[in-house]
């Protein structure tokens, strides 16, 4: 009875993994229009090292990698939900001005490197290594170094 309960639970785990990580490599040119012309606009001439499919269960997401190690993620329908430049500052326009002025303001000589947004807030990393999270009204909520 071991071995069967054994064998089962096996078969579950291997099963679910199956459907956990449906990553597929893709094109520039089959993400959906609108991050195409993210792409385009903010990061033209910029190098794709790779671009990923990744399906989950009820979500598919996309994540295009460029050859410098910056990063955005998209959701399904192209909309960017995270933008990492890692030693650059993210290209102006993508982080909403309200973000802007707060961290020209109160952390002068600071860049913002990453900017994640959800449904519930954004959260920002600068380049002193402090992250910074806005609910939707943009009021800061949080500080974590």
């Amino acid at each position: 009875m071991k071995r069967i309960t054994f064998l089962l639970a096996g078969l579950i785990m291997m099963a679910s993994a199956a459907f956990a990580d449906n990553d597929k490599p893709v094109t520039v040119k089959e993400l959906p229009v609108d991050a195409q012309q993210f792409i385009e606009k903010y990061f033209p001439g910029a190098k794709v090292a790779l671009a990923k499919e990744e399906n989950e269960r009820y979500y598919k997401s996309y994540e295009v990698i460029f050859a410098d190690g910056s990063k955005i993620e998209f959701d399904g329908n192209g909309q960017w939900t995270e933008v990492d430049c890692r030693s650059t500052p993210v290209p102006s326009g993508i982080v909403p001005q309200q973000i802007v002025d707060y961290v020209t303001a109160n952390y002068a000589g600071a860049t913002i490197s990453d900017i994640d947004r959800d449904t519930r807030d954004y959260e920002v990393s600068l380049s002193n290594r402090l992250e910074l999270t806005f609910n939707l009204q943009f009021n800061l909520i949080d500080i974590d170094d």
